[in-house]
């Protein structure tokens, strides 16, 4: 049988939430395949980050011990795993999550085995067949992998359900692999994981959602979709014109230029659904749109739409909302 390794990160002491994404994707692939997942994680102290994945989807869980990995460098995780997979029986398929530290080290390690990255993949089907988003989702790029050698996919955050790969299973085996890193191989000095911003709003792990569009005509207007959004308990968020306008912060951004997110509900308030709003939230697991045009383009990827007034529709389903609740 084919295995698929899923390179997990860690985020605060837990795995990150893109890596339960990337697990998912994992699965999906080892079950076109009838093969197997094997969950890899870096460091030098990983005994939780092994333990908080023995129960789910994956059948292995390989650490690779070094007190060289104990903080991120390129040099150090391309090292550690081109022998890993050197020597190992090599898996069919490499699966990374598209984060800002695989976008450092992946191609690197892509191409000292003779491959490429197929990076920031949205959707995979039979073959497997890898699909990417190109000039800002405007067209749909497929790829197979051919050759010998593992492939190696970057999944994009919120492109898989993150609760798929949290399934209970029979506890993992778990294996150590202590790679041989020279400390002089090491060029660059571990320095703090990125971050955005300092109070970045993780829009990604938001279950609920209610996104507001330019059909709020002015900023006076927010308070309207605010109130509904606090109802629910759901995140605010909006499309790009509004975070342009400033009438939000740009870390509320829906789209191809802002987060991708995959919530069980998505409420897009004012929007018209152009495309590159939409790359950015067709992964939700409910859409529900309301628009006075019914001729939008947001109305084609809803589950539920709602053609009217949003001045009307909006309050009125915020007094529902509250009334249900008690």
């Amino acid at each position: 049988m084919s295995a698929v390794y899923v390179v997990l990160e860690e985020r605060d002491g837990r795995v990150s939430r893109i890596s339960w994404e990337a697990l998912a994707a994992g699965q999906k692939l080892a079950a076109q395949s009838g093969g197997s997942v094997t969950a890899v994680v870096l460091g030098a102290d990983i005994d939780a980050l092994a333990a908080e994945l023995m129960p789910t989807c994956v059948s292995k869980v390989i650490r690779v011990l070094h007190s060289l990995l104990a903080h991120y460098t390129p040099d150090a995780y391309t090292i550690a795993l081109q022998q890993l997979l050197k020597q190992q029986n090599p898996p069919e398929v490499v699966v990374f999550p598209h984060s800002y530290q695989v976008r450092d080290f992946a191609p690197a390690l892509a191409a000292r085995m003779n491959q490429v990255l197929i990076s920031d993949v949205v959707a995979i089907g039979d073959g497997p067949v890898f699909t990417r988003q190109l000039l800002q989702g405007r067209l749909a790029g497929n790829y197979r992998h051919q050759g010998t050698g593992p492939c190696f996919v970057s999944v994009q955050a919120g492109a898989f359900r993150a609760e798929e790969a949290s399934v209970d299973s029979p506890p993992a085996e778990t294996v150590t692999f202590e790679p041989k890193i020279d400390p002089a191989a090491i060029r660059t000095k571990p320095g703090e994981p990125f971050r955005g911003a300092a109070q970045t709003v993780d829009l990604a792990s938001a279950p609920l959602i209610v996104s507001v569009g330019r059909g709020i005509k002015e900023a006076d207007n927010l308070p309207v979709v605010q109130e509904l959004a606090e109802a629910l308990g759901a995140e605010l968020a909006a499309s790009r014109p509004i975070c342009d306008n400033g009438w939000l912060p740009m870390e509320r951004q829906v789209g191809s230029s802002g987060q991708t997110v995959s919530p069980k509900l998505y409420l897009a308030v004012g929007i018209s659904g152009a495309i590159q709003h939409l790359v950015g939230m067709k992964g939700s697991q409910c859409i529900v749109a309301i628009n006075k045009d019914p001729d939008a383009p947001i109305f084609e990827v809803a589950d539920y739409g709602i053609v009217g007034d949003l001045f009307e529709v909006v309050p009125a389903l915020t007094e529902a909302i509250k009334a249900a609740k008690g």
